[in-house]
């Protein structure tokens, strides 16, 4: 693997396609990221429209992780939040193609995403993840605390309930 190069995402159909393509397979693997298998082209499709013309809005940042020319993971900050929560931001869809997983991918994404959202003056990240299967202890590594666990909080991707941890973390200043 290349150097690992970290950017924000626009809407063009060489990367929707490949957003798309990511999100296919990663639910097909069962990962929980809001969609249940099988997942259609046309609904990835959509959901990274109207994600990535949120990011156009700055409603959001959508960040790509490149090997080279390959688009190989994305998370997403979300800025857009009710008015009296101009502190915080929500760090959602941490999509990683499975050929490359364990290779600090979701790390450099986790750090960037986190430096973005200090330049936009914010000061406490949340996210949600799945009790099994999903990257906490990456979360708890980066300092993220664990507020707690939900039981039953969404379907598994093949189906089931699962649990959730929901974590923060102060940035920047106070």
């Amino acid at each position: 693997m290349s150097e690992i190069n970290i950017a924000p995402l626009s809407d063009t159909p060489q990367i929707r396609a490949a957003l798309s393509a990511m999100l296919i397979e990663v639910v097909a693997n069962g990962a929980s990221v809001s969609f249940m298998h099988p997942l259609a082209q046309e609904d990835a499709d959509n959901f990274w429209e109207g994600s990535l013309a949120a990011a156009a809005k700055g409603k959001r940042i959508v960040l790509g992780a490149f090997d080279g020319e390959i688009l190989i993971g994305t998370f997403t900050l979300v800025l857009d939040l009710p008015p009296n929560q101009p502190h915080r931001g929500e760090l959602a869809k941490l999509i990683i193609r499975i050929s490359h997983r364990g290779r600090g991918v979701g790390t450099a994404l986790m750090l960037e995403a986190e430096r973005l959202a200090i330049a936009r003056g914010r000061t406490l990240l949340v996210l949600d993840t799945a009790v099994d299967g999903g990257p906490w202890q990456m979360y708890e590594g980066l300092g993220y605390k664990l507020a707690g666990i939900i039981p039953g909080y969404a379907l598994k991707p093949h189906g089931g309930l699962m649990g959730a941890k929901i974590y923060w973390k102060q940035i920047g200043g106070e």
